[in-house]
């Protein structure tokens, strides 16, 4: 199994080589790390530089920058990781249980969110629970897939917002989703900056209203003007 990572990123120079110094092990074992840039102004991609083996410029947009990252990939299990999130130091040993000795084909992690708030353990349960029942994944928690897999999906779907939601259903169709124990830590710093309470209250409502088939366009002006 060759695992490429794919990083899609946008003015994440607080957090880009601290995230990227904890892929070392992965990189000195013969994996890739791939650093798909949407545009940032804060020079992310030059200090990602010398840190990723790849780093693209693509255009903005989660969806379509994890599309670039993914079609430069050589590995044949690809995992898709958000900057401000690290993956556990067994990584491989339980993607190895999946990929190389199971038959399902893609999966996410369980996921535990960092952060002084006590409702974060809440959310990230409520998360990973919601997950198991519905084989319907966040970003938050890696998605990860085998190459061929994500071709037979055709990828993510260039949406706006709710790309992962997506994807996760094209996956089901494909085959069962395997829950990895993990687990992955993502900073909790959306929700503390923009009130936990609130935050929770937004994601349900932008989901709700996304299964009522509302524009993810339209969903994704609403994210991005935050919790009010």
């Amino acid at each position: 199994m060759r695992l490429s990572v794919v990083m899609p990123v946008l003015d994440e120079a607080g957090c880009i080589r601290t995230s990227l110094e904890r892929l070392r092990v992965l990189r000195e074992a013969g994996h890739e790390v791939i650093v798909a840039d949407g545009g940032s102004r804060d020079g992310t991609p030059d200090l990602a530089r010398g840190l990723a083996d790849c780093i693209l410029d693509a255009p903005r947009g989660r969806a379509l920058q994890m599309n670039a990252g993914a079609a430069r990939a050589g590995g044949d299990v690809l995992l898709f990781l958000h900057a401000d999130t690290r993956l556990p130091a067994d990584v491989l040993e339980q993607l190895a249980a999946v990929f190389c000795t199971g038959s399902r084909r893609w999966g996410r992690f369980d996921v535990r969110i960092e952060g002084r708030h006590p409702m974060l353990r809440v959310v990230a349960r409520a998360m990973n629970l919601r997950s198991r029942l519905t084989s319907v994944c966040t970003g938050d928690q890696c998605i990860v897939v085998a190459r061929e897999l994500f071709v037979r999906a055709e990828g993510y779907p260039p949406i706006v917002l709710m790309e992962d939601v997506a994807l996760s259903k094209r996956l089901r169709r494909l085959g069962a989703m395997a829950a990895l124990p993990g687990p992955v830590v993502t900073s909790g710093r959306r929700w503390e900056n923009n009130g936990v309470w609130r935050t929770i209250v937004l994601m349900w409502w932008l989901r709700l209203r996304y299964f009522l088939g509302d524009s993810p366009r339209r969903l994704g002006r609403v994210y991005e003007a935050g919790p009010r």
